[in-house]
């Protein structure tokens, strides 16, 4: 009697399409009847007896490093980035525990590239005074007091001290990214964000003691504008004339655009209030349910801010890691026309995995020395006299916007505010995020412009808000519809083109566009128009 084939006796592994379990056939040794033609004492394994083991569909593909059935480790193994994680969980094993506080607080201020030498105080001096070509017009921080003290014509002390912060700006960056040198790239990101609208919060601030509540509002909604349009798009436009595309981590990129939305509808919802409402109640009392609902709102953006930044900073520093390149595959596009010449490479960003992975036992690239400019100490003392110069500047420069718009009627106090004033306090972040965008450091361009505008929208909005309140200056959350609904439409453009997880030169130029679009509809803007003049006074 003919016997069936030989089983293979290698083990084949299988699934069952009904319960996704995984099926393994283990062969068992026994003596069956060989086919016609063989030697009859050949030995072949019995059929195969199946061992079923169930398990979760998500259980061993999510989590490479839980292949043994060992609990998963801290971070999980695909959001590894960092060299420093890397080394502590090669030697911690499988079964780490998530780092203690302690040790993630001291890791936030260690640099993660060695310090070559620290420079000298000399040195740290002529540092400072060749900065930037931009320097040349600190010289008319003396003009603009001394025209301003001698009670020139507004317009032009407006313009002199218009022009003396620009390089006030351009050296707080400076100092700041110094100190970032020595930081962690997280905490580094966050300073450069929070100094580098240091110059609108002290123009806002002053404003506000001024009791100037239409400067406070256009001013802050511009600078998150020019952050989000027309900063983000100089670095991908940028970034893509030199590369193809460029990458960016698309779940922190997720995660702003959410923020951003909340941002958002913490503004449109007073606005749809006054609309809906302003014809069925007095203006004292819709005053009075206005201001309440944007001092608790605001509280509540302030406790989402902070949050965030335990987000950040604590329990997800690993979204933030970079993760491994792969530099095999040729992206470089053909020139139509030109044979064998290429052009536009893609960025080595592009080509980074979505998800940051680290394989054990491969080699480690060698750490980068970075190379200060200023001391430490130099670099705090130079934040420090720069931001006391800036708020007496500042000063003169909000106490001449009046008169400038008496002058010309032409110009109104919204078009001042939303539109010159953030250029002015974004200079510095305007060179340093298109700057490293040409490197291909598009994370630092995308932490600087859009964490600017988040910090902007969730803490520094709110924080004048409640100052408002303990200073008795009635001071909302109810913006001018207009600038509303320009507001919702720029966060709606920058999240389509921040959704991929790429970047090109088309979108930045966009974003730019968009922009001007905006400069010129708010250059016909009518003054004395807003809502905040008819329903608050101080």
């Amino acid at each position: 009697m003919a016997s069936e084939e030989p089983q293979s006796y290698l083990t084949n592994t299988e699934q069952d399409p009904l319960t996704h379990s995984s099926i393994s056939e283990k062969p068992s040794s026994s003596t069956i009847a060989p086919p016609p033609g063989e030697p009859s004492s050949a030995t072949a394994p019995n059929p195969t007896t199946k061992n079923v083991q169930l398990s979760t569909p998500n259980d061993e593909q999510d989590d490479p490093s839980n292949l043994n059935g060992t609990e998963p480790s801290y971070p999980p193994a695909h959001r590894r980035g960092t060299k420093e994680s890397t080394r502590s969980n090669r030697t911690a094993g499988d079964g780490a525990d998530p780092p203690p506080l302690k040790k993630r607080l001291t890791d936030l201020f260690v640099s993660e590239r060695k310090v070559k030498r620290e420079p000298t105080i000399k040195e740290s001096l002529m540092a400072i005074v060749k900065a930037s070509w931009i320097n040349l017009l600190l010289v008319f921080i003396p003009v603009g007091w001394a025209l301003h003290f001698a009670h020139v014509n507004d317009t032009v002390v407006f313009v002199t001290t218009f022009l003396a912060i620009i390089p006030l700006a351009k050296l707080l960056g400076f100092g700041t990214e110094e100190i970032s040198l020595r930081v962690g790239q997280t905490l580094g990101g966050l300073l450069n964000a929070t100094l580098g609208n240091a110059v609108e919060l002290i123009v806002a601030i002053i404003a506000l003691v001024k009791c100037e509540l239409r400067v406070v509002q256009s001013s802050l909604l511009g600078s998150i504008l020019s952050n989000l349009l027309l900063v983000l798009g100089m670095c991908f436009f940028a970034g893509g004339i030199k590369f193809s595309e460029q990458g960016f981590k698309d779940t922190a990129a997720q995660l702003n655009s959410s923020l951003l939305t909340i941002s958002v509808i913490a503004i449109l919802i007073p606005a749809g209030y006054n609309a809906a409402f302003n014809a069925v109640q007095d203006k004292s009392q819709e005053a009075a349910s206005v201001l309440s609902m944007s001092r608790g709102t605001s509280i509540i953006m302030l406790l989402i801010y902070g949050a965030y930044l335990i987000f950040q900073l604590f329990t997800h520093q690993h979204l933030y890691a970079e993760g491994a390149i792969d530099d095999s595959a040729d992206t470089s596009r053909p020139i139509w026309g030109m044979g064998e010449h290429r052009a536009l490479r893609n960025a080595r960003s592009a080509r980074r995995p979505k998800i940051a992975t680290v394989e054990d036992g491969s080699e480690e690239e060698e750490d980068e020395e970075e190379i200060p400019q200023l001391t430490l100490w130099a670099a705090l003392a130079l934040l420090v006299g720069v931001t006391v110069l800036v708020a007496f500047t500042a000063e003169f420069l909000v106490s001449s916007i009046n008169g400038l718009t008496e002058q010309h009627p032409q110009i109104s106090v919204e078009w001042v505010g939303l539109i010159l004033l953030p250029i002015v306090g974004n200079a510095a972040e305007h060179v340093t995020a298109v700057s490293v965008s040409v490197h291909d450091k598009i994370d630092l361009s995308m932490g600087v412009a859009v964490g600017s505008s988040i910090q902007i929208a969730l803490f520094v909005i709110p924080f004048l808000v409640t100052l408002g309140w303990m200073m008795g200056k009635p001071l909302s959350l109810l913006f001018d519809p207009f600038e509303s609904i320009t507001l919702f439409l720029s966060v709606l453009i920058a999240n389509a083109t921040m959704q991929d997880g790429r970047s090109n030169w088309l979108e930045g130029f966009l974003l730019m566009m968009v922009y001007i679009i905006i400069a010129v509809s708010f250059w016909y803007y009518p003054s004395g128009a807003t809502t905040t003049d008819t329903l608050f006074t101080c």
